[in-house]
């Protein structure tokens, strides 16, 4: 059966390629212009994924996540944004509200809206507690705006999520917590990534915790070091968005 896709924006031509390009691709979408027709739409019948502009007529991409993050009925149906700004505040303010993705218009391709609606329309992709619900989730990250968005994607699938800003801290929750997972970066303040790896793999209680490397370190040597050191996988985090990362921490889990 054919996936529906919901596109909620005025902008006739890009509205019409990805329509076009939906269609060629076998899935079945419909087109609203403006706020108020999207969530009247989306009330009226059920999508897989919803594409939401945020400056829209009658009613804006803000008003339109709210109402629906506030309905029990449209709570789960995942949302992709396409929007003209890729500021941080607003990312921050559409993931809180339950979006899965934010794609800059002037940055996309139609090949990138389709690959994201391949992802994202699958079954469950958007419900809470679809993937790792349950589990203990640690980040070693010092990036407190990536940080934050993951504590709120984790927060909806209603995972325990533990986060470190440095190895120093990271190490001091390890010595009363055993998390299901770590996602470590490599760069960070005192001790490093890779001398966190160290660390774990000496501890008969924490080196069979498995460990995801999240780092823009992408140098091959480096790599290697991480799998050498115990690290299941190394994935560059700036090719990651927060719900890929959610997505493969419940794929892991599994």
């Amino acid at each position: 059966m054919a996936r529906k896709i919901l596109l909620i924006e005025d902008d006739q031509i890009l509205s019409d390629v990805l329509e076009q390009k939906m269609k060629h691709e076998g899935f079945e979408i419909t087109v609203e212009r403006d706020g108020e027709a999207g969530l009247a739409a989306m009330k009226k019948e059920k999508f897989d994924l919803i594409l939401l502009d945020i400056v829209m007529p009658k009613m804006n991409g803000y008003e339109v996540l709210e109402k629906k993050f506030n309905d029990p009925d449209l709570k789960t149906i995942p949302v992709i944004i396409i929007s003209n700004s890729g500021q941080p505040v607003e990312i921050a303010r559409t993931t809180a509200l339950g979006a899965l993705d934010h794609l800059v218009k002037a940055h996309l391709s139609p090949e990138e809206v389709l690959a994201k609606v391949r992802l994202y329309a699958e079954p469950g992709a958007g419900q809470s507690g679809s993937t790792c619900k349950g589990k203990k989730v640690m980040l070693i990250e010092d990036d407190t705006f990536l940080s934050d968005l993951l504590a709120r994607r984790f927060a909806q699938e209603e995972c325990e999520f533990m986060n470190a800003d440095s190895g120093e801290k990271a190490m001091e929750i390890l010595a009363k917590e055993t998390p299901d997972i770590i996602l470590l970066d490599l760069v960070l303040p005192g001790m490093s990534g890779f001398q966190i790896l160290e660390k774990l793999k000496q501890d008969e209680r924490l080196k069979k915790i498995p460990v995801v490397v999240l780092s823009n370190i992408a140098q091959q040597a480096d790599i290697q070091k991480a799998i050498d050191l115990g690290a299941l996988r190394h994935e560059v985090k700036a090719h990651l968005t927060p719900n890929e990362i959610v997505l493969m921490v419940g794929s892991l889990m599994k």
